[in-house]
């Protein structure tokens, strides 16, 4: 098992991505504590022991110092450090042009999606520096990489954590650290379906078609297409990997234009 004896702590964790992240560090023999504001992450954890797991959960707000260090705390506490970092919670936001953006809903996807991640950061890399080792991914997205009509507050976000994911990674690598971002497409999770609500909501019809039909494979990708990225990114076959972005998107990046062919 890669992960062996390894400490893993995944924020987001109650469900989507990070849920799936969290059992498939488990399942590779990682210790894990998950992370959320969602209570349902206790439910998440108590599944993952009664599979036989050493798995521990903790409510926390990842805009908040006190409640990020405190879960930071929680691992240090439970299993002696971090090894693993999935820094992975963030928001949608709303679908419509920036010109109706509210200004609280720009503050709150923001607040998630960049602070959280910086916050998730400063806390848990002294941990890995006093280790001389570790690995973090930050969950960045296809939205860091180009623009999206109708997302701007989430695209902007999105490119502020790859942004942050490149300077890290700098900082830290003569240290034994490694801090890297994955960029998912279109998923089949919470966050997806949200999306193709508001854009009907919006009268664009057949919204989860239109979606399918921009990516070459024509499908969205699984959570555990995504999970596979993050635990090889945090393992020692990626040793030489830092301040990199892996896209799991079906080729929708690479190949924008594939539906235009079909």
């Amino acid at each position: 098992m890669r992960f062996k004896d390894k400490v893993a702590v995944v924020t987001g964790a109650a469900n989507g991505l990070g849920l799936d992240a969290a059992q498939g560090f488990a399942r590779e023999g990682a210790r894990v504590l998950l992370v959320d504001r969602d209570p349902l992450v206790h439910d998440a954890a108590a599944t993952l022991r009664a599979e036989g797991h050493d798995a521990q959960s903790r409510i926390a707000d990842v805009t908040r110092v006190a409640e990020v260090a405190a879960y930071v705390a929680a691992a240090v506490e439970a299993w002696g450090g971090i090894h693993c970092f999935f820094n992975n919670a963030g928001i949608e936001g709303h679908v419509r042009p920036l010109v109706e953006q509210e200004e609280e809903v720009f503050d709150a996807v923001m607040a998630v999606n960049v602070k959280g991640v910086f916050l998730g950061l400063r806390a848990v890399l002294p941990v890995m520096l006093r280790q001389g080792s570790g690995a973090v991914v930050n969950t960045a997205s296809t939205a860091a990489l180009a623009g999206s009509v109708g997302l701007a507050p989430y695209v902007g976000s999105k490119h502020a954590v790859l942004g942050i994911t490149r300077s890290v990674a700098g900082e830290v690598a003569r240290a034994g650290v490694r801090v890297n971002a994955v960029c998912p497409g279109p998923t089949e999770t919470r966050m997806i379906h949200s999306l193709e609500e508001q854009a009907g909501m919006r009268g664009v019809n057949d919204a989860a078609e239109r979606y399918k039909a921009n990516i070459p494979t024509g499908r969205y990708s699984t959570p555990a297409e995504v999970t596979a990225a993050v635990l090889f990114l945090c393992s020692d076959a990626a040793s030489a990997i830092t301040g990199a972005h892996l896209q799991v998107d079906g080729g929708r990046t690479a190949c924008p234009a594939a539906s235009a062919l079909r």
